[in-house]
Order: C-alpha cells, then structure tokens, then sequence
C-alpha cells in the first residue's frame, strides 16, 4: 500500500508528481508575501488558511507515521510544515495589533491545543487499524477546511468586483494537485486521501470561474468614489441656485431688524413655497444633498 513502493510505479509517479505540484502551490503565495513585506502592512489579507494548512499538514504526517510506509505524504507536508510557519511568522511582524492577537489565539488553540489533544486522543485511545481509521477521518475533516478556507475571500471577491486577494495561480494549482492526490489515493486505494481531494478540485474550479468572472470587472470601490464625484458637482449647483437665484426677487433675501423679525412668522414657511414653485428647481433633492 506504501505510495514509496515500486510495486505500484503509478501510484509513486502520482505521489511524486503530487509533491512537485504541492510544493510550487506552497510558493504560491510569495507575492502575496513580497507585497505586503514592501507596504510594511497585511492588507485585506487573512491569517487563516495558512494557519488552517499548517494545522492540516501537521495532522497529515501524523496519519503518515501512524500508517507507516507513506513517505510522499510525509515529504510534502514536512515541507508545507516550514513554508506555512514562514508565512504565519511574516504575517504576525506585519499585521496590526487587532489581526495579530486573531492570530495568535487560532494558532494556540488549533495548532497548539487542538493538535495536542488530537494527538492524545489516537495515542491513548485507539489501538491497531482503529487508530488508523480515526486519524484518518480527522485528516479529511481538516483537509475539507484548507480547500475550504481559501474560499472566505470570495465573498469579498463578489461583493468588490475584485479578484485582488484570490490570486489565480493559487486556485489553478491547488487544483491540479487535488486531481493528482486523488489518483493517488486511489491507486493506493486510500479513501482518507482521495476524498478531501474531490472537493479541493471542486472549490480551486469555483475559484477559477470566480476570477475570470471578475478580472475585468470594475471594482465596487472605485464605483462609489466616481459616484461620489459626480455627485458633488450638481450638489453644489443645486445650493447656488436655491440660495442666490431667488435672493434678488423674494422678501426672503430681504434684512430685517431683529425686532421685525419676530413679527414675520410666515416668512420661512412663504420662502420655502416660492423656491419649490419656482422652475427648473428640484427643491426636495436639493435639500437631501445639502
């Protein structure tokens, strides 16, 4: 069953392929990094897949070594081990105080206190092929959150109109490598690693549709900006032609002494009539802007 072993030449040439793909979708995020290592600041970018994923691989190497013989899984989790602990570390020394105290508590309570109770749980309470099955049932709980988990960005994606933060050589190759373990799993017939994967194809095809759906669309921020610039033109028209077109013309512009003043209860009532009666006038839209 060893994915190593060369009495399935396919299932290691799969394996091995599945750790070249893995490892260039593990660089994928050094621009997202290099970005925000330039502007000194994490953006709109999250902590939480790279945290999910460190978490994932984590628990893959322990399913790896519990199974034995599975030395392709170790390997690339090993290394997405290193890799997500870089970023998690480039995050926490870039990000605000709010983002980094989010992220310190998911990694003490996930990678910290979860793992260790996890690991507990196997060690302690399950012996034999049991152990194995557990373990491998947590495996794919967790890998379903890391395809999962890149997907809290596409509502951001869809209510922006910006694919911004969802970088498509991210989504094309978590793609290609959930197919690649799936042949994988099955040829080795491990349903523990050939499941999660049908989902990660499932989410890194909605990823891909989602960015060539948006790439050229106008971002919603940029939107609102021109709408409120072309809005302040008219507004202040508007208030020149209600304040100053009526003023040579009505007893309204007229200066009263205070003591008049008290007498005139009608007049702003009586201003307020003629400049709604007056043409060429939208009187309510005028007072919604102001």
């Amino acid at each position: 069953m060893g994915g190593l072993s060369m009495e399935h030449p396919w299932a290691f040439a799969f394996g091995l392929l599945g750790n070249v793909i893995s490892f260039s979708s593990l660089l994928a995020p050094i621009p997202t990094f290099y970005r925000i290592f330039k502007s000194k600041s994490t953006e709109g970018f999250q902590s939480v897949p790279y945290v999910v994923a460190l978490f994932s691989a984590m628990l893959w190497i322990f399913y790896a070594l519990v199974k034995t013989g599975e030395g392709l899984l170790i390997s690339i989790n090993a290394a997405g081990c290193v890799i997500e602990t870089v970023y998690i570390v480039m995050y926490l020394v870039y990000a605000d105080r709010k983002a980094k105290i989010f992220t310190a508590k998911i990694v003490v309570l996930l990678n910290i206190a979860g793992f260790g109770l996890i690991f507990l749980l196997t060690l302690f309470a399950f012996h034999g092929e049991t152990r194995v099955v557990s373990l491998g049932w947590i495996c794919v709980g967790f890998s379903v959150c890391v395809f999962v988990a890149p997907l809290s960005i596409i509502g951001r994606v869809i209510k922006t109109k910006s694919v911004e933060y969802m970088p498509f050589t991210l989504s094309l190759t978590l793609t290609l490598s959930a197919i690649v373990w799936f042949l994988y799993g099955l040829l080795i017939k491990d349903k523990y690693v050939a499941l999660p994967n049908i989902l990660g194809f499932t989410f890194g095809v909605i990823q891909m549709v989602l960015y060539v759906f948006y790439m050229n669309k106008t971002p919603v921020a940029s939107q609102v900006k021109e709408g409120k610039e072309a809005w302040k033109a008219p507004a202040e028209d508007h208030v020149v032609v209600i304040n100053v077109g009526k003023a040579d013309k009505s007893s309204c512009a007229e200066v009263r002494p205070v003591t008049e003043m008290a007498g005139a209860v009608d007049v702003p009532r009586r201003c307020a009539a003629e400049a709604a009666a007056a043409p060429g006038v939208d009187f309510a839209r005028s007072v919604n802007v102001v």
